[in-house]
């Protein structure tokens, strides 16, 4: 039986440990892929997000790309310790899903609603946050970890070029996952009754 929507929420946390094992289908990560962006709400319905899926030696070659580009412009001595954590935690999963906003679905709204323009950009991101963690969570309920990076925008070019991605598609974020390897600590919880007001 899987989680509740309330332990899901609750259990997804940032896993660097991760193996290239899944619990699920391939078939099965597609479809919670394409049951976000079906349902995920964005500002006016502009539905601007853009998902990438990488599996298999597709994920492996993001990573190798990523590394490849931060070699390039890291100090030698500094390249070490980025090298060990791409390839012992992002690019040791089992996937990676890249997170896109078409700049030309908000620059089209920002001319049809010129009231709002300069509210489009922002409200993109937004939308991109949802399903960011919708997906996130979502892969959570299934049994993988993930965390949420963002080597954008050094390696938009490279990637936009080895995937033949549409030029007008913004990189926003990179969400490696697998199955967990290694438990997250525990979580430092700020007093909730400073972050949450009710008035009845």
């Amino acid at each position: 039986m899987g989680l509740s929507f309330k332990e899901a929420v609750e259990k997804r946390r940032t896993y660097y440990g991760i193996s290239n094992a899944s619990p699920v289908s391939d078939a099965e990560i597609q479809e919670i892929i394409e049951e976000a962006v079906k349902n995920v709400p964005s500002a006016f319905n502009s539905q601007s997000t853009r998902i990438v899926l990488l599996l298999g030696e597709n994920h492996k070659k993001f990573w190798n790309i990523t590394k490849e580009i931060l070699r390039k412009i890291l100090p030698t001595d500094a390249f070490g310790a980025t090298e060990n954590k791409i390839d012992g935690a992002f690019g040791a999963g089992y996937g990676t899903v890249l997170f896109y906003e078409d700049q030309e679905v908000v620059e089209g709204l920002q001319k049809t609603f010129a009231l709002y323009s300069e509210n489009f950009p922002v409200w993109s991101q937004h939308t991109s946050a949802m399903h960011q963690y919708v997906i996130w969570t979502a892969l959570e309920e299934v049994g993988f970890g993930a965390s949420l990076q963002h080597y954008n925008p050094l390696v938009d070019t490279e990637v936009a070029k080895a995937w033949d991605i549409n030029p007008r598609w913004k990189l926003i974020a990179q969400l490696p996952f697998g199955t967990p390897t290694v438990q997250p600590g525990e979580k430092e919880i700020a007093p909730i009754e400073k972050r949450v007001l009710v008035y009845r």
